[in-house]
């Protein structure tokens, strides 16, 4: 008696919304707080916001002289951070476009995020020119403006490689790095010691990490074809996703127990591929299973980034080619049996 089992991996259909702001290769997008805006960073220097619910844009961020790698929104979705390879990071009146701060520094900076309470910016710069590859916090006035003398609060030193993201504990005396060499750093936010060095994908390099449901654990992304989910508190595996190309980005659904993987073949080989053979579909697994169980096609290009709506209604991908793909998923999909 010979039991064959059998894996069906669903071609998901779904008409999205293709939002073109871009002229290069996207590098992250992001919904606000409340979903009802998303962020978008291009390496065409700009950074744009757009409304979720239509994929009207409703505005850019022009002033950076080079790609913008990263950024970021504070709580009430009024300031804007982004990080730069013009060797700047500013901030931004969220609302009116307007350029409130600029930090300088003396490489490109990779990540940005904002700490909670909004009081302290972290920005990573890149190991580039004999430059060490640290990470500054910086703390803001009352207003939410830059301190006059630009002097970061504390400086965060040690790291053997670029860091590509940062994320604050929601309790914010901690926050965790997540770096090229493939290891996850935890950081004492008060004396800036690092607690923990954990090795989840070295030597392959991270490409992506993200917070999930409730802070509860974080989902890393990495060169060597895999994303994992980690528990927060003891920084241990949970699940491990696998496919068959780099996995350059990856985000946990909100309300159902979907994990997204978006990648692809390296840019360089993209002008030699078809887009099927160069594995560029967002790929939803089962959080528990591990199993595939659907594909959305539609990019032309590697996905760089992608991210789930804080409703877990929709999910947004940006890809090597320049365009952003908003997909809001069908009633169906939350009503169908996934076990």
């Amino acid at each position: 008696c010979v039991c064959v089992c059998v894996c069906v991996v669903v071609v998901v259909i779904m008409r999205p919304m293709l939002l073109k702001g871009h002229e290069r290769p996207l590098t992250r997008v992001k919904f606000n707080r409340e979903g009802d805006l998303l962020f978008s960073s291009s390496k065409d220097k700009i950074a744009t916001v757009w409304y979720s619910s239509t994929g009207e844009r409703l505005g850019t961020y022009a002033g950076h002289n080079g790609a913008i790698w990263d950024h970021d929104t504070d709580w009430s979705c009024s300031r804007l951070v982004t990080g730069s390879a013009d060797n700047s990071a500013k901030l931004w009146d969220a609302q009116r476009g307007k350029v409130l701060h600029t930090w300088e520094f003396k490489s490109p900076i990779r990540a940005v995020a904002f700490g909670p309470g909004d009081r302290l910016v972290a920005m990573a710069s890149t190991a580039l020119m004999k430059q060490e590859p640290d990470v500054y916090l910086h703390r803001l006035t009352e207003e939410l403006q830059g301190t006059a003398d630009g002097a970061p609060a504390m400086r965060l030193t040690g790291l053997p490689t670029t860091v590509v993201r940062i994320l604050w504990y929601p309790t914010g005396d901690m926050l965790l790095t997540a770096s090229e060499d493939g290891c996850i750093r935890r950081w004492d936010a008060e004396t800036g010691a690092m607690l923990d060095c954990v090795k989840l994908h070295a030597p392959a390099r991270i490409n992506d990490c993200q917070w999930g449901p409730d802070h509860v654990c974080f989902i890393t992304s990495s060169s060597d074809q895999t994303a994992k989910v980690v528990d927060a508190a003891s920084l241990k595996v949970m699940k491990e996703y696998r496919m068959e190309a780099p996995v350059n980005s990856a985000s946990m659904s909100p309300t159902m127990p979907h994990v997204l993987l978006g990648g692809g073949q390296e840019a360089s080989q993209v002008t030699t591929t078809e887009n099927r053979a160069g594995k560029f579909e967002a790929r939803l697994f089962h959080l528990i299973y591990q199993t595939e169980i659907g594909r959305v096609r539609g990019h032309f290009g590697p996905i760089n980034t992608l991210a789930f709506s804080p409703n877990g209604r929709q999910f947004v991908s940006g890809a090597e080619e320049g365009y952003i793909r908003l997909h809001t998923f069908d009633p169906d999909y939350f009503t169908r049996n996934y076990n």
